[in-house]
């Protein structure tokens, strides 16, 4: 390893001069401008090479096909096309076994249901509702459970789609004739897909209830409500 000078100004001199040197400047280059500046290695007339396409051009090509790819299949298999959320996995979400903690997943759905949530507001009443469904106010959704399913180890760096779609009484053949609570409360299915693996990572499935948060209850959101969720559920199942 190189030792950087400590010496009077001649050592420091010195080591512009000597090629295994961090401050070394080859003979017809100039050092950069300033010392946040990044030096520009392309017009060096001393040894140039072809710089190296940096890793993060191939991974955006890599990642805008993957993404195609991804929206493609979850919308095929009924997601909401509309509420698809892009989770990106940082380095922070590793834990000691060096891949995405369990726990960040109810996280990354969460994100998902609330961009379905904000879809469903939309088509009751465009941003306003959205945003009152989104705030807590009138008739909205609350989460009463979740499970999650892990298939997959994910690492950085990776991107997940999630996506969610409504399971419905009727359109689940082991649910029996509609009650009260079939009125109140549905169930949300909902995947992580790994752009980088190009596979679904893991799943989910939560039940949420209508809420009127007025009220403090939970309530028949009425027919115009159901048809919209109806409406949102894709012809396609896994």
């Amino acid at each position: 390893m190189y030792d950087f000078p400590s010496g009077p100004l001649n050592s420091l001199q010195a080591a512009f001069k000597d090629p295994s040197s961090p401050f070394h400047l080859a003979p017809g280059t100039a050092g950069p401008a300033s010392p946040d500046e990044v030096p520009d290695n392309s017009s060096s007339t001393v040894g140039s090479k072809a710089q190296p396409q940096p890793v993060h051009s191939s991974l955006t090509k890599l990642s805008n096909d993957a993404a195609t790819e991804a929206r493609a299949k979850l919308i095929d298999r009924g997601y909401d096309a509309s509420s698809l959320w892009e989770q990106s996995i940082v380095w922070g979400h590793h834990d000691a076994f060096q891949h995405v903690n369990n726990a960040h997943y109810l996280r990354f759905f969460e994100s998902g249901r609330m961009e379905y949530l904000i879809a469903v507001g939309n088509a009751l009443g465009g941003p306003e509702r959205a945003r009152a469904m989104l705030s807590g106010k009138g008739v909205s959704f609350i989460l009463k459970s979740i499970s999650v399913n892990f298939r997959r180890p994910v690492v950085y760096p990776d991107t997940l789609l999630i996506g969610h779609k409504a399971v419905l009484p009727e359109s689940n053949p082991s649910a029996s004739t509609p009650t009260k609570s079939s009125r109140t409360s549905f169930r949300l299915s909902a995947v992580a897909y790994s752009y980088a693996q190009r596979a679904i990572v893991a799943d989910s499935d939560s039940v949420i209830v209508w809420y009127d948060y007025d009220k403090l209850t939970k309530c028949d959101p009425g027919e115009r409500a159901w048809m919209v969720l109806r409406d949102r559920v894709g012809e396609k199942t896994d």
